[in-house]
């Protein structure tokens, strides 16, 4: 009975192996809904994230099947030359060396390694050392405790936490190179459909690449411990049409649009301590600790991705930030009722 109960359990790690390599390969092969909201490996919208996938299989392959072959052998052997009572009094067979047998558990070995290490820097390679076409989009995207800026060169555009690339046609390329940079200590840039993982370090240039498959909003956060609100410190990267990403420069490039029933919530901003860390076009404001709030409302969040970007959100996150991201760098303003209303009328036609 405990034979059998061995086998039958060799057959179902072994059934249970090869089934989530499949079930694995069929979830990045299936074509995902517009948005699926997934920080996932396995759907992979993008060529080096594809590439990272691809090889992610083939090692997971590799050591599944190491894994079957070597559980299997041990198992055997613990069954065929198992303890019995007729053999109490005989000593097993003594082997003293088999050069057969060593040649093959050093070769083997090497081999695999081998074949591995070989994979893994073609995909290095092509990953790391792909060329930039004329056509790119570039990025800077600099890591603060703990947000997200990011800073449009070619286009003059300044934005925080939400970063918007458009689709790349692999009829018409259109990849986005990024330039990492990080405004304290150390952060890891990571969106798992669209690319791997980047650190962003001080005094230290770094760069990636993605050229997404398809329009959509994918989501992903910084990857490495950075502080108290690091698990909070959210990535949106929205990837939009080609008439979408223009129609969005284009509004970007504009001025906060100024509206005279917001006036006095302008006048608090630039008579307060928001100046200081804050920028916002068109006016005094030219701060640079905190995110640019030109066209704050044109986000879907505020804080990094810590919450909806809506009118009750953005008074409790001016009022008193802990409530939504406790340990942020963000001070709470201590505002009045009165001016504070009136300054979150006014952040709200900054769109």
């Amino acid at each position: 009975m405990p034979i059998r109960r061995i086998k039958n359990s060799i057959k179902l790690i072994a059934f249970q192996t090869f089934a989530f390599l499949l079930w694995s390969t069929a979830a990045g092969a299936a074509e995902p809904a517009a948005s699926t909201g997934l920080t996932s490996i396995f759907a992979a919208e993008s060529t080096p994230a594809k590439s990272i996938f691809h090889l992610s299989m083939f090692v997971l392959a590799i050591t599944a099947i190491i894994f079957v072959v070597v559980f299997t052998l041990l198992v055997y052997s613990v069954v065929k030359f198992r303890a019995r009572t007729a053999d109490a009094d005989r000593e097993p067979a003594q082997v003293y060396g088999s050069t057969q047998i060593e040649l093959a558990w050093t070769i083997i070995p090497i081999l695999i390694v081998l074949v591995l290490f070989m994979a893994t820097a073609r995909v290095i390679h092509a990953v790391q050392d792909a060329p930039m076409p004329a056509t790119a989009v570039e990025v800077t995207a600099i890591g603060h405790q703990f947000w997200w800026e990011f800073r449009y060169p070619r286009l003059g555009i300044v934005t925080a936490n939400e970063l918007h690339i458009p689709v790349s046609d692999p009829a018409r390329p259109k990849p986005t190179f990024l330039t990492l940079l990080s405004a304290d200590t150390d952060h890891s840039f990571w969106i798992p459909q669209l690319a791997g993982k980047t650190d962003l370090i001080p005094n230290r240039i770094n760069q990636m690449w993605m050229d997404p498959f398809r329009p959509g909003i994918f989501l992903g956060q910084c990857a490495q411990y950075c502080g108290t609100q690091h698990a909070k410190m959210l990535l949106r990267v929205s990837v939009d049409s080609a008439e979408d990403f223009d129609a969005w420069v284009r509004a970007q490039r504009q001025p906060a649009i100024q509206e005279e029933k917001a006036i006095a919530g302008r006048r608090v901003f630039e008579t307060t301590a928001c100046i200081n860390c804050h920028a916002i076009s068109g006016t005094v404001a030219n701060g640079r600790f905190g995110p640019d709030l030109t066209h704050l409302m044109s986000r879907a969040t505020i804080a990094s991705g810590a919450a909806e970007n809506t009118r009750e959100n953005l008074r409790l996150w001016v009022q008193n930030p802990d409530a939504i991201k406790p340990g942020s760098l963000m001070p709470a303003m201590n505002l009045d009722d009165a001016d504070l209303d009136a300054l979150v009328r006014y952040m709200e036609t900054l769109r």
